[in-house]
């Protein structure tokens, strides 16, 4: 019988950081602060790569959802932090579109620029905001990740379809998570899936 239904969750510590942090976060500061947080943590705790988002409505912060790469603990490999994140604020607002006329506008918070599956993921979901640290190759650089063929006017593209970008919040910081994970990684501690040169397609 062939596979009829798949299954994505966060971990309870997403919850409890969360919870930590508070459910109402006013700043891009404060968003981008979490989001780095969860990205550390999650490669520590075995479920996927050095990646998180969240989704919170855009003027006043309230918290909406919260995702982190789950590609190795759900065996998925769509499992990625924005789309968790999306797909949970889809769930709580009750439909699949996050910028349905009358509802508050939501806003994307990633530690990096999404890669080609999320830019795609961002577009259909229906937010108003994206917000990364950078949009650089300098993730990739770090960690050995292959974020696919992203783009350059990808910027422009969102734009033009009402979805505004912001970049240089909390650069430092996540450039630090991926130092974290490169470390990680080299002393045989995390797998380095999707990474240039490996695997069948190599």
């Amino acid at each position: 019988m062939i596979a009829t239904e798949f299954r994505v969750d966060i971990p309870l510590w997403v919850v409890s950081e969360v919870e930590a942090a508070g459910r109402v976060l006013p700043t891009l500061e404060q968003r981008m602060a979490l989001v780095n947080r969860l990205a550390d943590r999650n490669f520590r705790e075995g479920g996927g790569g050095p990646f998180a988002a969240i989704v919170v409505e855009q003027a006043t912060g309230r918290l909406i959802s919260a995702g982190v790469n789950r590609v190795l603990a759900s065996h998925l490999s769509v499992s990625h932090a924005e789309v968790v994140a999306l797909s949970l604020a889809q769930c709580t607002r009750g439909t699949w579109d996050l910028g349905a006329s009358g509802a508050p506008r939501t806003e994307l918070v990633v530690n990096w620029r999404p890669c080609l599956q999320c830019c795609g993921a961002a577009l259909w979901a229906g937010v108003s905001h994206l917000v990364i640290p950078d949009d650089s190759d300098q993730m990739e650089g770090i960690t050995g990740f292959d974020e696919g063929p992203v783009g350059e006017e990808w910027i422009s593209q969102f734009e033009a379809r009402g979805i505004s970008v912001t970049k240089g919040i909390g650069v430092s910081e996540a450039i630090q998570v991926f130092q974290n994970y490169a470390e990680h990684v080299a002393k045989g501690c995390a797998v380095l899936y999707n990474a240039r040169g490996t695997g069948t397609n190599a």
